[in-house]
């Protein structure tokens, strides 16, 4: 019996062996699942302030951040000219994805050639879908932006030749990050567009220039894009209505409003996409914040309607500049009054790759 016992074991182990040696030498799946199609040779990020590291330090603009209080829990204390306490979410992407800890803009003081290859910020502070939100700021728009790309797709064949470049290009993860500058800068604020345009209609518009942008990059050899929608702007603390802790409902309602009609064209362009191994997908960072700003304690957070360095509109980008934060950052969901603390944009990021791992 023991014998027979042993005969068994042994032929069971020879079937698992044969079986294991069959698994190794199948050749990679067509449906993407292969180890070759998961690579990931870089981080690229289009978009506004929310994700700018400083693309516009140098720039005549009141919409940069390369000054204290900014940076004040940055490594070394460092204000970079990005537009929170310390890192924001291209960072956090490229971490996550394990490409690098920082992301570094484009327009950044001599780069070296690793920095290129492994991905960039194009994103500019005050920029948007529409042209026009862009000028009153001196801003990029994103037409802009797409341009600085190009001319990054020139530089890199430049260094590293042109096969080498496309790979790069190809092997990229991108995202863009855009419209609420749209929204709270330009529709609400200024009385050309809403003359020419209601509300719905407006946001169609953005949703359409939002669209080309996309088809755009793609062309232009971007194959996986992360379309990140607008937050709920309506609860920045430079927004609620004074001396109120409730969110503006209107700005709130518009950025639903976008998501919506984005995300649907989003799956409209996965479904008809012409560039073979193309994927979009859309990232909802709407109801990831807001989440936060309804339950700050369970987040470890006290205060989720005022900004660490103040509410007003005049409490960002160059009207703080070397003005007193507060003591503990940790403690705010927003920084100024419209860009969220490193906590509070880390606990979104992990919240996006929870919820969207699977792609």
């Amino acid at each position: 019996m023991a014998s027979l016992y042993r005969g068994v074991l042994a032929g069971l182990a020879l079937l698992f062996m044969n079986l294991l040696l069959i698994l190794m030498a199948r050749p990679p799946s067509a449906d993407g699942a292969s180890t070759a199609k998961s690579k990931i040779s870089a981080v690229f990020v289009f978009g506004d302030s929310i994700v700018d590291p400083g693309n516009d330090n140098h720039r005549l603009t009141e919409a940069k951040a390369d000054f204290p209080p900014y940076g004040q829990d940055f490594p070394g204390g460092k204000a970079t000219g990005r537009f929170s306490n310390g890192k924001v979410p291209g960072d956090m992407l490229a971490s996550r994805l394990g490409i690098k800890e920082l992301l570094p803009p484009y327009l950044g003081d001599d780069l070296p050639i690793s920095e290129l290859l492994t991905g960039v910020v194009f994103a500019s502070g005050g920029g948007g879908y529409d042209p026009f939100t862009s000028i009153p700021v001196n801003a990029r728009s994103s037409t802009e932006q797409l341009g600085l790309f190009l001319k990054y797709k020139e530089r890199l064949k430049a260094s590293v030749g042109e096969d080498e470049m496309t790979r790069v290009i190809s092997e990229g993860i991108y995202f863009t990050v855009m419209g609420a500058n749209d929204l709270v800068n330009n529709y609400f604020t200024f009385p050309l567009r809403p003359h020419q345009y209601n509300l719905p209609s407006y946001v169609k518009f953005l949703v359409s220039s939002a669209v080309n942008f996309t088809t755009e990059l793609n062309e232009m050899g971007a194959k996986r894009i992360g379309f990140i929608g607008i937050p709920p702007i309506g609860c920045c603390p430079s927004q609620r209505k004074l001396g109120s802790r409730e969110c503006e409902p209107m700005l709130n309602q518009a950025a639903e409003l976008f998501n919506s009609e984005i995300e649907t064209e989003i799956h409209r362009l996965n479904a008809e996409k012409t560039i073979q191994g193309s994927k979009f997908i859309y990232l909802d960072i709407y109801y990831n914040l807001l989440e936060l700003i309804q339950h700050p304690g369970f987040y470890g957070f006290k205060e989720a309607t005022e900004g660490c360095c103040g509410s007003t509109l005049l409490n960002a980008a160059i009207f703080v500049k070397n003005q007193h934060a507060c003591p503990n950052a940790y403690d705010y969901i927003f920084w100024d009054s419209f860009h969220p603390t490193e906590k509070a944009y880390n606990i979104v990021v992990d919240k996006l790759f929870q919820t969207t791992m699977q792609y």
